[in-house]
């Protein structure tokens, strides 16, 4: 799963590996906290709900500031690259 992986490293990079780690343990541990599927390859448990990301160009051209939390993300906080 390549293009997972890369995606998965860009949020190791804007949150942090211990952020992540967990998300994905508690997945592959039964809680929806972390699901991919790349080529008919998955990892992780799935959402029960249709709350699903759909990882397109879009969003793989996003970038995190350094030092991100997130907390901005949903307001009207500006990136400041």
């Amino acid at each position: 799963m390549p293009e997972m992986a890369a995606f998965v490293q860009l949020l190791r990079d804007a949150f942090g590996d211990t952020i992540i780690d967990e998300a994905i343990q508690r997945g592959k541990a039964g809680e929806p906290a972390f699901y991919a599927c790349e080529n008919g390859r998955s990892a992780g448990t799935a959402s029960p709900s249709a709350l699903v990301w759909r990882v397109d160009d879009a969003i793989r051209d996003r970038h995190f500031c350094r030092g991100c939390d997130g907390s901005c993300v949903g307001t009207d906080t500006r990136c400041t690259r």
